[in-house]
């Protein structure tokens, strides 16, 4: 859908170019029979320009790009109206549009669920602090497939990890038969006082639909809106937060293994050569995971039965929940998986919901300038 918006953007820009090449006898259009001045003309061609490079910035994922299509989509209306025989049928294209761009503009919103992330990422920022840099002894409580991993990752001799931003691409579903949404996710995650934020786009019906995980103190949130307007799930409360309990630790093992050290938190138990038990603790919620890995030492997946499957944040089943991971690369001297999926092993079957790629991460945020 996405692609497509961005066609009919470029398309529509791309087309104002016949009203400056009519005005300025550039070539002969049978199309528009209604003369129009050159004065005119040079609008057609700002008209023109606007839209493409609202197209481009919508194309780059740039937020702005609503500012550059609201005026020009008021004056490509007006020079349709001044040759309506001729350019009427360009007002479909203004009208479709002119939905993703409300949309946009919705979002900008104080109270909209970008706006409160981005608050969020900078009230944790603002806590920034340098970090000791991880050793041997700190590996030493770790049983041995997870100080394997440690190594493996490039933790060791690494600062510890306070915290990450991590972008990522992939798709969505909500349910085992329906259809896959793309998806684009910005992630932040704070472990001095530990703080997830977590804001997904997608696209549903071809409106835009955005959901908001923030997780912080003993609460966690999860809310999802369509077009920045109509409440679709607003989960919170003790299973919700038992559950992103295990999405955080999930993190941590997945993303920020260097932060795997912190034993206040975690008590690690030896499951095998290439497997690891863990109790994870966070404000009052203990949750646990079992942890396995390869003969690389990579992790390979992460399971735990403390998570609660719900769509709306109303009705809550208990399924097992699991992460499997893989395609490791380096970045900034760091191993992570660039590849993984969320799945439910339900009675019927697994369920796949979620498949992520990772476009950006980043460690130990500074202060924003």
């Amino acid at each position: 859908m996405r692609i497509l918006l961005s066609v009919v953007i470029l398309a529509h820009g791309l087309i104002h170019l016949m009203g400056f090449a009519k005005a300025f006898r550039y070539a002969e259009l049978k199309e528009l029979t209604q003369e129009i001045s050159r004065p005119v003309g040079v609008l057609w061609l700002v008209c023109c320009l606007a839209l493409v490079g609202a197209g481009v910035l919508f194309i780059l994922h740039r937020d702005t790009w609503w500012w550059v299509a609201a005026p020009a989509l008021v004056l490509s209306q007006a020079l349709i109206l001044m040759s309506w025989r001729d350019a009427k049928f360009g007002t479909l294209a203004n009208l479709i549009i002119l939905v993703p761009l409300v949309a946009a503009a919705l979002e900008a919103r104080p109270a909209s669920y970008r706006n409160q992330y981005r608050t969020a990422v900078l009230e944790g920022l603002a806590r920034a602090a340098e970090m000791p840099l991880v050793t041997e002894a700190d590996l030493q409580p770790l049983p041995a497939p997870v100080q394997r991993y440690l190594r493996y990752v490039g933790a060791l001799g690494q600062p510890r990890i306070r915290s990450f931003r991590a972008v990522f691409t992939g798709q969505f579903r909500t349910g085992p038969k329906s259809r896959w949404m793309p998806i684009r996710a910005e992630q932040v995650n704070f472990f001095d006082q530990p703080t997830r934020l977590f804001l997904m786009r997608a696209s549903f019906f071809g409106l835009p639909m955005e959901g908001l995980h923030v997780y912080r103190g003993p609460n966690a949130t999860m809310r999802i809106k369509v077009a920045s307007l109509f409440q679709v799930a607003d989960a919170q409360g003790p299973k919700m937060n038992q559950g992103e309990t295990v999405t955080l630790f999930n993190d941590l093992c997945v993303l920020a293994p260097a932060a795997l050290i912190d034993t206040r938190r975690i008590q690690w138990e030896g499951a095998g050569p290439r497997e690891a038990r863990a109790r994870f603790t966070n404000e009052g919620v203990t949750i646990s995971a079992a942890l396995s890995f390869n003969e690389a030492g990579e992790l390979t997946d992460f399971i735990s039965n403390d998570r609660f499957m719900s769509a709306d944040g109303k009705a809550y089943a208990s399924h097992p929940w699991s992460t499997p991971v893989r395609d490791y690369r380096s970045v900034g001297g760091r191993m992570v998986p660039t590849h993984a999926e969320a799945l439910w092993h339900m009675p019927e079957g697994e369920f796949c919901y979620g498949k992520f790629d990772l476009a950006e991460i980043e460690y130990n945020l500074g202060r924003p300038r």
